[in-house]
């Protein structure tokens, strides 16, 4: 991928654990790796069509002098969010800050936090088989489209759906949709579950009826195997109210374990149940 650098950006602000540190304030120097796409600006020579770094090194300036956080960590966290939530092509950011006046009592050159942070591609499956199902579908993806650090990309259709299991319960809506997110998988998870407490969600019955059901099907090609969290989804290319939507949105996906596109293995799934 494509770089831009600003190195060495030096800005007098108040961040420090140390209360005189915020009151009197002190010198940081910020390092920015900024990680894009300059195909189109190197063919065309347009600005816009890349990213302005005077700009951005206005922004890092102006939100390090407007803030004030204990640790380097929090501004450089901060910082990194603000930045790839307000720049549409950048993808990706490695962001260091440096505090060379740092009050440890010591003789040292600086001490610095260096972190990386970007854009995910999630995908995420959607279900209710109680109450209004749609609503609480559609309050659901509005929770999604709400959250700081998240945007659909898109939503499949609403399928209905016969459940899934040994159950005795009404039909389901389903369906998939993409999402572009900066959480980690386990925020993504926790977040999800936050939507489902929020639309009364019961966990009583293995596969039973509920309100919503959001569970994480893919996030990048990362392989998730934890207790609480499985990445790809368990069992998914044998749930056609799964494949079905997620082919709707997204058919050349490939299931980073199976190594299969989801298109092969919704057919697949057909074709067995045919049989």
């Amino acid at each position: 991928m494509d770089k831009i650098e600003i190195k060495n950006l030096e800005i007098f602000a108040n961040h420090g654990v140390f209360p005189e540190e915020n009151i009197l304030g002190q010198k940081f120097v910020i390092s920015a790796t900024l990680y894009t796409d300059t195909r189109k600006a190197g063919l065309t020579d347009e600005l816009t069509a890349s990213i302005h770094y005077g700009e951005v090194s206005h922004m890092i300036t102006k939100f390090t002098k407007e803030h004030t956080y204990k640790l380097l960590e929090a501004l450089a966290e901060n910082l990194c969010q603000m930045l790839l939530q307000e720049l549409p092509l950048l993808k990706m950011i490695t962001l260091r800050v440096e505090k060379p006046w740092a009050p440890v009592g010591l003789p040292l050159e600086t001490v610095a936090v260096e972190i990386t942070r970007g854009w995910h591609t999630a995908y995420v499956a959607f279900g209710s088989n109680l109450g209004d199902k749609k609503k609480f579908l559609d309050d659901g993806i509005q929770g999604l489209r709400t959250t700081p650090s998240c945007e659909v990309e898109a939503v499949s259709e609403y399928l209905v759906t016969e459940p899934y299991g040994d159950v005795e319960q009404d039909e389901f809506l389903n369906g998939v949709l993409k999402l572009r997110t900066l959480l980690t998988p386990e925020e993504l998870l926790d977040r999800l579950h936050e939507l489902e407490a929020a639309a009364n969600r019961e966990r009583i019955i293995h596969w039973g009826p509920r309100t919503l059901d959001l569970d994480i099907l893919f996030y990048d090609n990362e392989i998730i195997d934890t207790p609480d969290l499985h990445i790809p989804h368990i069992d998914m290319e044998n749930r056609d109210f799964v494949l079905k939507p997620m082919d709707e949105i997204a058919p050349y996906y490939r299931h980073p374990v199976l190594n299969k596109t989801i298109h092969q293995l919704l057919n697949e799934l057909l074709t067995k149940d045919n049989q």
